[in-house]
């Protein structure tokens, strides 16, 4: 694997050449998952080859680069390939719209949450350190309500993601890579497909929103940011757009450090998971309600610090 290696540069603010290999080490802790225990889903099979297919365009794009359009397009292609084995996003009343708004809004779902942990993975730690917290109160939910399987796909990959966080935290470093990031954010997008999360209650198909909080509201937030500074005026610009301006970024030009800033999006991130525990909680309407309005105070504080960022960047003259 020879010159699979990350050079500093543009938004990377490492300072030495790294390998790109960490991506492997994810993908084989799946590959275990179904060695282990085959027949463990229906859905298993094809969720594993889609998430094959986004390992390997990452590790082609890591080794020699591809198109925007190309990896999109087979972004969209692994969705449509799992939405026909029945994983897919379900709220919208049967019917023809129904059922196309549905597969929309899952494709939107995988393809954006694949890129969005791309973008979080920015600074040592944090996308392994964010998707094993994750994956966590993934798991936690998971095995509250018996939904074992799937629980046991979050376990195996929160293994795989503190095995390889050493080795990213070493002074001989390892990155994901975009095989790695992408991986993570396929399989987070899975999950949240494979796991059923609204017990009679339609607003508990936010909890693995909420559980993804972070990265979402990053890609999302950065997204309007950037269409309305006019960096960006088409989706395909933005798949190429490769700026400092995320929400870590941000946080380390505040003065609080790389690893300050890391453990500030954990803390994040772990405030996030617990307010969709609660909200799967349905016996409980007021802590429902509460734990969207502390989810709605912690965006509103993300996107200030942003905002104040963006601001004092300015003026120091900084670009992105």
């Amino acid at each position: 694997m020879a010159g699979v290696v990350d050079v500093p540069g543009g938004r990377k603010i490492h300072e030495q050449v790294t390998p790109l290999l960490g991506g492997v080490g994810i993908y084989l802790g799946l590959v275990v998952v179904a060695v282990l225990n085959p027949g463990l889903l229906p859905e298993f099979g094809v969720f594993l080859l889609g998430a094959t297919a986004i390992f390997v365009l990452g590790l082609i794009e890591d080794i020699r680069g591809l198109s925007a359009l190309s990896r999109f397009l087979v972004q969209v292609a692994v969705a449509l390939m799992v939405i026909s084995v029945g994983m897919r996003v379900s709220f919208l009343p049967h019917g023809l719209l129904g059922e196309a708004g549905e597969v929309i809004v899952t494709v939107i779902w995988i393809v954006g949450v694949t890129n969005a942990y791309n973008f979080l993975d920015g600074l040592d730690g944090l996308a392994a350190g964010s998707a094993a917290i994750n994956l966590f109160f993934f798991s936690l939910f998971l095995y509250g309500t018996a939904q074992y399987p799937v629980g046991l796909i979050a376990v195996a990959l929160i293994g795989s993601c503190l095995a390889f966080l050493p080795f990213n935290f070493s002074s001989r470093k390892i990155f994901l890579g975009e095989a790695g990031s992408t991986l993570l954010g396929f399989c987070l997008a899975g999950i949240g497909l494979l796991g059923s999360w609204a017990h009679g209650n339609k607003v508990q198909l936010l909890i693995p929103v909420l559980i993804l909080g972070v990265p979402i509201f990053d890609m999302i937030f950065t997204t309007i940011m950037r269409v309305r500074e006019g960096k960006v005026k088409s989706l395909l610009e933005w798949l190429r757009y490769s700026g400092a301006d995320h929400f870590h970024h941000y946080l380390v030009d505040q003065g609080l450090g790389k690893r300050k800033a890391v453990v500030f999006i954990y803390s994040i991130t772990a405030f996030l998971g617990i307010s969709a525990i609660l909200l799967g909680n349905k016996k409980y309407e007021v802590e429902a309600a509460l734990s969207l309005l502390q989810a709605t105070i912690i965006f509103t504080g993300i996107a200030t610090l942003i905002v104040v960022g963006k601001r004092n960047r300015a003026g120091r003259g900084d670009s992105t």
